[in-house]
């Protein structure tokens, strides 16, 4: 299955499960939608900020660094308890030699805390760099920043979801999911960004045009 699939199916089923709590979600959806902040972000032909984070084992991972590559490609996602980051972080591994083939790199990068980030690089056997975005301080400056309403805050509390534990902080943010594709000068040759978390770019179209 393309991962375009495996989400529609994800998100399918968890409709059937939980319909009132899908309803608050897909609400929260437009409400984000409607925000204005899609007008905000960083886009085509813009130049990305220079960051340094580290890495899952305390590295930090300068932006440098990543760029030795032709190509990166920057993948931000709201964290390993997401099932929809989970299976996109999946679908990256399962191209990640043919990017290394093409001489491209990627990195992901979500508000985890190091030690949370870890588990959701072993869990999915990752070969490429999961950085820690703490206080979501980079996302922030390629636009990506939201606050979930009290309303959704206590969804995924209701589902267990600790974002105060995961993030280590209380600020109740996440990043849009976003993948960006960059050159050696900085500069975004491609971006995808939807504040509707259920949808991804599939890596397969990337490959496409890499």
């Amino acid at each position: 299955m393309s991962l375009k699939q495996q989400l529609e199916q994800c998100s399918v089923d968890f409709a059937k499960e939980f319909p009132e709590q899908d309803r608050i979600f897909c609400q929260f959806i437009d409400k984000l939608c409607d925000s204005g902040i899609l007008d905000k972000v960083l886009k085509e032909g813009d130049t990305i900020p220079d960051f340094a984070l580290p890495d899952i084992h305390g590295n930090i991972i300068t932006l440098d660094s990543l760029l030795d590559a032709e190509k990166l490609i920057i993948n931000f996602y709201r964290g390993g308890w997401c099932p929809y980051c989970s299976l996109e972080l999946q679908m990256w591994e399962s191209v990640y030699t043919e990017l290394i083939r093409k001489n491209v790199n990627i990195v992901a990068i979500s508000p985890e805390k190091a030690e949370i980030s870890s588990m959701a690089g072993r869990n999915s056997n990752l070969s490429f760099e999961v950085l820690s975005d703490f206080d979501n301080e980079v996302a922030r400056q390629f636009g990506l920043v939201f606050k979930l309403d009290s309303q959704v805050s206590d969804l995924y509390e209701s589902f267990g979801i600790d974002l105060v534990s995961v993030n280590g902080n209380d600020s109740g943010e996440l990043p849009i999911p976003a993948t960006y594709i960059v050159g050696r000068d900085w500069k975004i040759i491609d971006a995808y960004i939807d504040v509707d978390y259920r949808k991804r770019k599939d890596p397969e179209e990337i490959l496409q045009i890499l």
